[in-house]
């Protein structure tokens, strides 16, 4: 079992009102896509994308206390790290498309950069509902051609990303999609490459509170996303119906997304 390594924070990077990155030093080694267990002294032990090697940081959205702790976080602050857990994105045939929202282009920017190392060709589409709220524009920017939508037309197309996505693949010969962001937007992602025959890789979000399968808290119709996941393949995904549908809560209740 991984144990937890305490770090302190060694930077804070305000992205958004509502997003902040915290850097720190881990110096462990991981795949793209799996994540971490971050613990908070005295408040909670949560699942975070650790997104770069030798770089460590993790990118917070403020939407309960746990999060809402490491946003007031300082530096020489401390916190736990343990992982790496899960599995990771497989990287396929090229060119390949990322389709993010959100703060989920976190758990792909290592991956952009093992693309880079493979001579991979990656296109991405970016989404957000507003251009104030756009992630990782210059580490994509760096790497990929990159496109953007936004929902209000203030940065690149207007409207969802899901749109540009399905502009992208009926314009280009895409070999492989990896897409993790907000359920609904992976779920309309999955379906259409599925439609198309093209392989798919999405990274899950769920309630978690071991990440190591013996808590079932992060199960989706018999799988658990903290072993399982928190990558799935669009083969598993259309079959599990509870895939962009629903949530499991705090308290295991099942709830609409």
């Amino acid at each position: 079992m991984s144990r937890v390594k305490v770090v302190e924070i060694e930077k804070v990077e305000e992205k958004t009102p509502t997003v902040k990155s915290l850097f720190f030093d881990w110096g462990k080694d991981f795949k793209p896509g799996q994540f971490v267990m971050i613990w908070i002294p005295g408040v909670d032990e949560i699942p975070m994308a650790i997104a770069r090697k030798k770089l460590d940081f993790i990118t917070v959205k403020k939407r309960g206390e746990a999060t809402e702790t490491l946003h007031e976080m300082e530096l020489d602050d401390k916190i736990g790290v343990r992982g790496p857990l899960g599995n990771s994105y497989s990287l396929e045939e090229d060119p390949i498309l990322i389709v993010t929202g959100g703060c989920g282009g976190a758990s792909l920017i290592e991956g952009v950069y093992e693309a880079e190392r493979l001579g991979k060709n990656v296109i991405s589409c970016l989404g957000a509902e507003t251009e104030e709220e756009l992630l990782f524009r210059d580490e994509f920017s760096h790497l990929t051609d990159m496109k953007i939508a936004t929902d209000d037309g203030s940065a690149g197309r207007e409207g969802f990303v899901t749109e540009l996505a399905a502009e992208v693949i009926d314009r280009e010969d895409i070999g492989s999609v990896l897409t993790c962001g907000p359920e609904s937007m992976m779920e309309k992602v999955v379906e259409m490459c599925f439609e198309k025959n093209i392989p798919v890789q999405a990274s899950l979000e769920r309630y978690m509170k071991c990440g190591i399968g013996i808590c079932d808290s992060c199960a989706i119709d018999g799988k658990q996303v903290c072993i399982d996941g928190p990558v799935f393949r669009g083969e598993e995904l259309v079959d599990i119906e509870e895939f962009g549908k629903f949530e499991r809560k705090k308290d295991g209740r099942l709830e609409e997304i």
